[in-house]
């Protein structure tokens, strides 16, 4: 897919998101969203803290490229509504900064598997992993 195809459909997509008809925290492993649409997503709390739409996600830089490492079993502790347009979770590694819009949970949602796949060959390819580094 080119540049300019991913452009336009994350435009569509920005512009035809559904409502949030529905959300239930399940922690510590997941948040599961419903729109309506009828779509159902169940995200995990690594995927949703490896995704994080905060500026200071204690990103790791390598090779230029932002990537957060060994989150395999971080949790979701709480969530707080922020206005009526989306939620604050924490994370028991503390991170707590994001605010995930109704929007981008959809956008998450909708790309779920294509998302963790590249995250996946991003953690191979600078040979990093998951799982949190072992303590000495």
């Amino acid at each position: 897919m080119s540049a300019i195809q991913r452009a336009i459909r994350s435009i569509q997509t920005a512009v035809e998101c559904p409502r949030l008809t529905r959300l239930s925290l399940h922690p510590p492993q997941s948040v599961e969203v419903e729109f309506s649409d009828g779509n159902i997503y169940n995200l995990s709390a690594e995927f949703l803290r490896t995704h994080s739409p905060a500026a200071d996600s204690k990103i790791r830089s390598v090779g230029g490229e932002k990537v957060i490492f060994g989150r395999r079993h971080v949790g979701i502790m709480s969530a707080e509504p922020i206005g009526n347009y989306g939620i604050r979770i924490l994370f028991d590694d503390l991170h707590k900064t994001g605010i995930y819009t109704w929007d981008y949970l959809y956008q998450l949602g909708s790309n779920k598997f294509t998302l963790m796949r590249n995250y996946i060959r991003t953690l191979k390819k600078h040979g990093l992993a998951r799982d949190p580094p072992r303590r000495k």
